[in-house]
Formats: C-alpha cells, structure tokens, sequence
C-alpha cells in the first residue's frame, strides 16, 4: 500500500457506500439509519492502476463528551491524523448543513490533503448543492454517487499527484537490501550520507520507552511522551546525525499480542510499525527490563529476521534495576534460548530518562550494520567448506551420498550463500544449521540473519561417459607382445 486513505463525514452521507465500491467488497454494512458504523475498518482500496489503504470511518458527531458519539468523533479525528489524505464527502441531496462547516474547519486544522466530495449527486436536483459546496472552503467538490461508480474518475485524478508522491518517497526510503556481489566487486559496503542515511526502526511493546529513547537520541522533546501506554499512533521518522554517522529513526507504535489488539486504530497503528520495519535497515526491539522477552518481543525480533534486517536487543529502564549483574546474565541466557536464529546479535542494557547506555546503543547499531554488509571472497569460503566436511560429513539419506563441491557469496544485506551440492533437496536443515552457525563463528558474523541456498549441480565429472585419450596399461602390454601372467 502506497498512502491512507480517510473517507470521513457527517453519519449517513454514504461513506461505507464508497468504501465497498474502493475496496470491492461489500466489508462494510450500509443500512439508511445513520450511525451504523461505528469504528474504523481498514481495506485495500483501487482506482484502476491505484492501489492504497482506505479506511471507513464513523459518521463526524457533535458531541465532545465521552458518550459514545464523543468517542466514535475522537477516534474518527485520530484517522484523520493519521491518513495521508482526507475524502470529506457531504450528502448533495441536504445540502450544505452546520456541521459540514465545522468538520470542514476540523479537516483544514488536522490534515493538509482534504478533497471534498459531494455524493448522492445524480440529476439536476444537486446542482444548487454543488455550488454551495465551495463555501467550505476545501477547493471544487467531486459530483459523486457512490451508489451507482459515478466520479471515481475525479477521485482518481485527485489521488494521483499523491500516489505519485508516495512511490518517489517509497523508493527513497526503501533500504537497499539483497545486494549482489562477487569477487570481482571490490566496492565497499555503503557509507550512510545525508541524503541516504542508515534508516533504524525502533520496535517493541506498548510504554517500552521508544519515544522517550528517540528524544534523548536527538537531544529534543520531539515526540509525545507519557506514563499512558499507546500514546505513538503511527510511525514517525527524525533524522539525525548521530556519533557523526547520518541516521533516519523511526518511532513505531507499541505492537501488543494479537488478542490485546482491540481498537482498529491500534490495528492500524501495529501494521504501521510492521512496515516501518521493512523500511529500515536496523531494526532495535526495545525491552522493558521488568517484562523483558515477552511472546511478543519474540514476534517482533523474528519478524526483523524474517525481513532479512540486521538486528539489536535493547533493554530499557535500566536505571531502576537493582540486581544488575544478575539480570544481565539472565537477560542473556533467555535471549539465547528463546532467539536462537539471532545468537551473538548486540544485547545492550540502557536508560531512555537518563541518557546512560545510549552511546553503547549507538556503537551496537554500527556493528550490526557493519556486520550485515560483510563479505567473504570465494577462495575463503572454499577453504572453510572443506574443513567443514572434514569436520562433519554430511549425511547419507537413504544410502545416496551428499556430495558438496563449492560455495560463494551471492549477496549481502543480509550476507546470501549458495553450495553447489548433489542431492539438495535431501539435505537435512540441521546440517544446513550447522553451516550457518559456523559462518557465524568463523568469519566474525554474529547476529546477523545468514541466508544459505543448496543448489544441484548435478554429476560434473567430465569423463563420464566419454572413452579416455590415454590408453589403458593392459593395451599397452598387449601390444608389445606381453601376457597377462
């Protein structure tokens, strides 16, 4: 998905309507009593090539109070922070009524791309509506029914610059991973500048500390901090140099457990950090050190594996520990039995209130990334594989003989190996474990996720079936008269 999508307004002006026709299914219900939806819901939206997450919200209610208008307005004003660009649709058949003006004040104070739509458009009867719809001040309103596809054209039109907008931004930020290499490539890993600097996410539970660790980081109170858990709502990215190295950080929402995940703004807000992961280059899972390793610390620190992203542990709060020696060593026996798939990755204590532990932070992410960028020519690799099998030969399923001649780097960011090998679809995963846990050890890669292809060579011997040039002994001797006495 390139950019969010809101479509807001008054209950009952069609915005469910619309929502089933972007995402084309009928996900949403749609009765004619206003106030049937009632929280977000979330889809993938299209408009031909455009593809984008729309989200249906709850009809813009007066009431400011906790009653459940307040809150279902409150939670439809946090989407429209959110979204990237604001859909307000107004009904052409009412008109232009009161509250219209004052949502459409609210959308100009809370969010810079707002496109007006006036729906139930069809017929002459909405021609008055069109025209009033410019005294609210949000540019020249989109003629649509929802009902029936009429003015998914302009809407289309309008949402290209955007569109547009988001791919070049995508394309800048998207880390340059799974890089090939060679040994004939001699440049060496990229330097972070100003204009591509090392992109970080920092992940992890709800009230970890994320944000409270970004301000110390950048020596400002940028972020919204507090004692409330799920105050971050969306992924937000700072630049900064930092140690002289330029770095971009993003802040994520806390991502809680699956069950714990009620509201589908927070929903929103966890698929928003699982991309932020996919942006970055190194991804820091920060732990609270008074519920370190939770199921869903565990989740996070896989997901970043997964994504082939170099990683580091944090732990948080580590200021209030009392029984330091202690904890550590707990901390470090639960990451290795719990994150086998990351041994040896960065595990480093710090304090976001007061600052202690984060130059610590900074030299782990470095050797993280420079780890992640390593290179091993050829002839290295060779001469490790056949230690290797002398060491530990490979096993022999069902009688058949693993045969494994040669080995190389293809890749890097994350490190990618290939084995020529007879047989690869036989090979065992412990033997495969085996081999990544020695370029772990052997060549200074701890941590960093190690990807490790087998592929079939197949018989290479280059005299088979073919007669030799050389004649054998027994001709030789038979030619010269001799017996085979």
């Amino acid at each position: 998905m390139s950019f969010t999508l809101a479509i807001v307004g008054r209950p009952n002006v069609g915005k469910s309507t619309l929502f089933n026709r972007l995402v084309g299914k009928k996900l949403a219900l749609v009765d004619d009593q206003p106030g049937v939806t009632r929280d977000l819901r979330e889809g993938e939206g299209r408009i031909a090539d455009l593809r984008f997450t729309v989200l249906d919200s709850a009809g813009l209610e007066e009431a400011t109070d906790d009653s459940l208008q307040g809150r279902m307005r409150r939670l439809t004003e946090h989407a429209v922070e959110m979204a990237d660009v604001c859909l307000f649709m107004i009904d052409a058949r009412a008109g232009v009524l009161p509250a219209d003006m004052v949502f459409a004040e609210i959308l100009r104070k809370k969010n810079a791309n707002v496109i007006l739509a006036a729906n139930k458009g069809e017929g002459k009867a909405a021609d008055a509506t069109i025209l009033e719809a410019y005294s609210l001040g949000l540019g020249e309103p989109i003629r649509m029914s929802a009902e029936h596809g009429e003015g998914m054209g302009e809407l289309m039109d309008m949402l290209r610059p955007i569109f547009d907008e988001h791919e070049e931004r995508a394309a800048a930020d998207a880390p340059e991973i799974d890089v090939v290499v060679g040994d004939d490539d001699e440049d060496a890993p990229r330097v972070p500048t100003q204009s591509k600097p090392l992109q970080i996410a920092v992940v992890g539970r709800p009230n970890a500390g994320k944000s409270t660790l970004i301000n110390q980081i950048i020596g400002e109170e940028r972020l919204l901090t507090g004692p409330e858990a799920g105050i971050t709502r969306d992924a937000i990215s700072v630049q900064q140099d930092w140690g002289g190295v330029p770095m971009r950080i993003f802040d994520t929402a806390g991502m809680r457990r699956k069950a714990k995940v009620q509201e589908k703004l927070e929903k929103l807000s966890v698929s928003d950090g699982l991309r932020a992961v996919k942006f970055a280059e190194v991804v820091v899972v920060l732990l609270d050190v008074e519920i370190p390793f939770e199921q869903q610390d565990l989740r996070i620190a896989d997901l970043a594996e997964r994504e082939g992203r170099a990683v580091v542990i944090a732990v948080n709060k580590w200021d209030i520990e009392d029984e330091k020696q202690t904890k550590l060593k707990e901390l470090r026996q639960s990451f290795e039995r719990l994150l086998p798939q990351l041994r040896g990755a960065p595990l480093v204590t710090v304090s976001a209130k007061t600052g202690k532990g984060v130059d610590k932070l900074q030299q782990a992410i470095m050797r993280a990334h420079e780890v992640w960028n390593r290179r091993v020519s050829t002839a290295n690799l060779n001469r490790w594989l056949v230690g290797m099998l002398e060491q530990h030969p490979p096993p022999a399923p069902g009688g058949k003989r693993i045969k494994m001649r040669y080995m190389t780097q293809v890749k890097t960011r994350p490190p990618a190996f290939v084995v020529m090998t007879s047989h690869p679809d036989m090979m065992p995963e412990s033997y495969k474990r085996y081999l990544v846990n020695g370029l772990r050890v052997d060549f200074d890669m701890p941590g960093t996720p190690i990807r490790l292809f087998l592929r079939d060579q197949g018989d290479k011997n280059p005299y088979k079936d073919k007669k030799s040039s050389q004649p054998s002994r027994l001709s030789k001797h038979l030619k010269k008269g001799g017996s085979d006495r």
